[in-house]
């Protein structure tokens, strides 16, 4: 699943710059994460930078977007590939 942050969300401007695929935005309210990119950091990192980051714990797995974990390494190779950086598996 990618993520998603909750309404508990203080705009506290530590998720944005840790989202290695720049998947987390300002919303019209608070910061929001585009499913499309959010890899929850498979192929990055080993635990979301996102939720390691938070001071308020408002970012959780998204029930309505289900993704395995080999959906989201092949999302992450997509991303990867369309970057232009090279991909590299943990």
């Amino acid at each position: 699943m990618s993520l998603i942050i909750t309404e508990e969300c203080i705009n506290c401007d530590v998720c944005e710059p840790a989202c290695p695929n720049t998947a987390i935005f300002q919303g019209e309210v608070i910061y929001e994460i585009d499913p499309a990119k959010c890899t929850e950091c498979v192929g990055h990192f080993a635990e979301a930078q996102c939720v390691s980051v938070c001071p308020v714990d408002c970012i959780i797995k998204d029930a309505g977007n289900p993704e395995s974990s080999e959906d989201l390494m092949e999302k992450y190779r997509r991303l990867v590939a369309i970057d232009g950086r090279d991909t590299c598996d943990p």
